[in-house]
Parts: structure tokens; sequence; C-alpha cells
């Protein structure tokens, strides 16, 4: 798998095609709901690395989860400085078992209507976003995914969803996202690894591509 890593995050493998079910295993030490309050489960990885649809589709995996988007929190309030909103905002309310529902600063500052509303009594909450399973939120959640992707890769993916007229904006995100996740290095952390861009043979409606062992060296059980 011809993967060429941001400099500093080594490359994860060996790989192997997972189901879906199974990566929800070994996501979540048992069935079923954690007394009182939901898993919370961070998906990570660079900016079109993939991280929605694999969210997406984990979604479908497990109809009674719901998910956060860290986009969301971070609207109109700064790239990756926002990890007390999403504490004090999502994560601690849920880790008590309530209901969320959340106008973050910068949707106040826009008067942008609405709010970001989960209900009680979800088995598992995806904190989808780059910096999603932070070191500073890492007593808040209980496993992460790592997605590691090609960066020329993800870039073209940005490119196609998002047009040229916003290739000052990509830009100006990579400038703070790469030393952020260098200083961070959030694929230490991660239970399971997927692989964005991945060659190896599977079925992709039920199948996802994981390293046999997290990148820190641990096996993945």
């Amino acid at each position: 798998m011809d993967m060429k890593p941001e400099v500093g995050e080594p490359g994860a493998g060996p790989w192997q095609a997972e189901s879906l079910e199974g990566v929800v295993r070994r996501l979540l030490p048992a069935a079923g709901h954690r007394p009182d309050r939901p898993w919370i489960v961070a998906v990570d990885g660079r900016s079109g690395a993939g991280k929605t649809t694999l969210v997406d589709r984990l979604l479908s995996q497990v109809p009674d989860s719901d998910v956060v988007h860290t986009d969301d929190v971070a609207c109109h309030l700064s790239f990756f400085n926002w990890a007390d909103e999403l504490r004090e905002g999502l994560l601690e309310p849920l880790l008590h078992g309530e209901a969320v529902h959340y106008c973050p600063p910068g949707w106040v500052a826009r008067k942008r209507p609405g709010a970001i509303a989960l209900p009680a009594g979800r088995s598992v909450v995806w904190v989808e976003g780059s910096g999603s399973s932070r070191r500073a939120l890492s007593d808040l959640i209980d496993a992460s995914i790592w997605v590691q992707c090609d960066n020329l890769v993800a870039r073209r993916r940005l490119l196609v969803r998002d047009g040229k007229e916003e290739e000052d904006l990509h830009r100006e995100w990579e400038e703070q996202e790469i030393p952020f996740l260098l200083e961070d290095r959030p694929w230490e952390r991660a239970t399971v690894i997927v692989a964005g861009r991945p060659a190896l043979e599977h079925d992709p409606n039920t199948q996802v591509v994981i390293a046999k062992a997290a990148s820190a060296g641990a096996e993945i059980t």
C-alpha cells in the first residue's frame, strides 16, 4: 500500500481487511450500552482522509449511535483551538448521560440559528474531525480511530469536494493542521488505524482496511 504519511508520522501496517462489525467490536470493550451514558469514539485524521465517509458507514452499523462533527464546534471560532468548547458543551454532558443542545460561541457571534442537538440514550457518539482524539480530550474518549491517508490524495479530494475557490482556505488549514498533528501525534493513541486510501482487496460495502497493529506497536486485540 503506497501511502506517504506526512514527515514525522510513521506509516502503519501491515494491513488486513476487516468487517465493519469487527471494527466496532475492536472499538467497544463490551456489546451494548455503557451504564447510563454512550461510548465516546473519536474518528481522527487529516482533512480529506475519508473520516466522514467512514462515520457514515459506522452510523449504519450502529443504528442507535450519533455523530458530532468538530467542524460544527469550530465554526467561526478556530481551526483547532476548540477543545474546551467540545469538552464543556458536548462531551461532559454526554458522559453524564444528558441530552445535548449546544450553540457554539461562533454560532452565537454570527447569529447562526439552531444548535448541535443529541438525544440522551445513544449507545455510541462518534466525534469526527481532525484533532478529535487530541491528547487534551483523552480523558473523555473511550476509543479512537486514526484514518491514515496520503497527503496528496487528501488534498485532491478536498479540491474535488470544495472547488478551486477554496484553495486558499485549504492552504491556511494545512499550515495549522500539519504542526498541530505532529505535536499531538493522535496516531500513537489510536485504537484502530484505518486506511483512507486502501489498496488491499476488500468488499467496500461491508469491510474497511485496518492496520494489524497500532502504530505505537501494541497488537490490537
